[in-house]
């Protein structure tokens, strides 16, 4: 499997890769346009390697194989695959993959952590379409396993099932999506539920510390183990998803979501911001993000204890 990978953009996404890759001893070479931005790397390896190498059972890293580097065709000619984290803009990666493609080898797989856009209209300007494809990961890359998979309309299916196995070898659950669809899955489903919430706040029926409570401590912690369809699959009883459809379907017809999006209006932009705020209760955003990993791990680690009683 794939041993050299090169990582282009540096940024929260691009780190995150990094520390996933040499978690895994792969060989990492790194492009940013951003000269300082290697330190950062560097601290930031050093803070989160605690609790990577508890979820993955590590007692070293080998520094030796992070290179960072401000030349795109240093990262890209000699690798297997190319990890691309730039900004969520259609102009600048159509450019940025059309420079991609020009210095990668013509089988190297590219692929885009987009979150949302389309692999076709991202690779429209690229070299040998057939090997490129979105592989959309969830933040903290080093930490969340999930990651969807999605091709373009000329992705080979050669390089989809490579790009598969690959990213199970560095211990994430690929999605693999049939066809493009913009926003891919996760994040529809996300911004479903992220747009209901801002109406909610908007029309003064809770508070955003109330919508947080509603989802971590109720629907969240059985998602966390099942996801949506088996969970209700159970709320039919014995009967399972078909008694659960009877008695539930009908009120998919009530009006109880707005999925047309609220006006983010400055004074809904301050009830979610002064909401957030005050759920931090002073604590700064690496502070969270620790707290956050420490859980993770742990979480998954007792996670799968129940997913294999589950899926055997």
């Amino acid at each position: 499997m794939f041993k050299k990978i090169g990582v282009v953009g540096c940024g929260v996404i691009g780190s995150a890769w990094i520390i996933r890759l040499l978690a895994h001893n792969k060989k990492v070479i790194a492009f940013d346009n951003n000269k300082k931005i290697e330190k950062k790397i560097i601290k930031e390896i050093k803070v989160t390697w605690p609790s990577v190498k508890k979820l993955f059972n590590k007692k070293k890293l080998n520094i030796k194989n992070f290179k960072f580097v401000t030349s795109l065709s240093e990262c890209v000619k000699d690798v297997d695959l190319i990890q691309e984290c730039a900004p969520e803009n259609y102009n600048l990666k159509i450019k940025l993959m059309k420079n991609i493609g020009k210095y990668a080898k013509p089988n190297a797989i590219i692929s885009s952590s987009s979150s949302g856009l389309l692999p076709s209209r991202i690779y429209s300007k690229c070299k040998n379409k057939y090997r490129t494809l979105v592989a959309h990961p969830f933040n903290p890359v080093y930490l969340i396993p999930g990651i969807e998979i999605v091709p373009g309309k000329k992705t080979k299916k050669k390089f989809l099932n490579k790009a598969y196995k690959f990213y199970k070898s560095i211990s994430m659950k690929p999605i693999m999506l049939r066809k493009e669809l913009p926003g891919y899955l996760s994040d529809r489903l996300q911004e479903a539920l992220w747009r209901e919430a801002l109406h909610i706040v908007n029309d003064g029926y809770a508070t955003t510390k109330d919508l947080d409570r509603a989802v971590e401590d109720g629907p969240g912690l059985r998602w966390s183990l099942m996801g949506t369809f088996l969970t209700f699959h159970l709320a039919g009883g014995k009967a399972g998803m078909k008694h659960m459809l009877e008695q539930f379907g009908p009120a998919l017809k009530l009006p109880w979501t707005k999925l047309k999006a609220p006006k983010l209006s400055k004074k809904l932009s301050l009830r979610v911001i002064n909401g957030t705020r005050q759920q931090a209760k002073g604590k700064s955003v690496e502070t969270l993000s620790k707290i956050r990993d420490e859980y993770l791990v742990k979480l998954q680690k007792l996670r799968k204890k129940y997913e294999d009683k589950i899926r055997k």
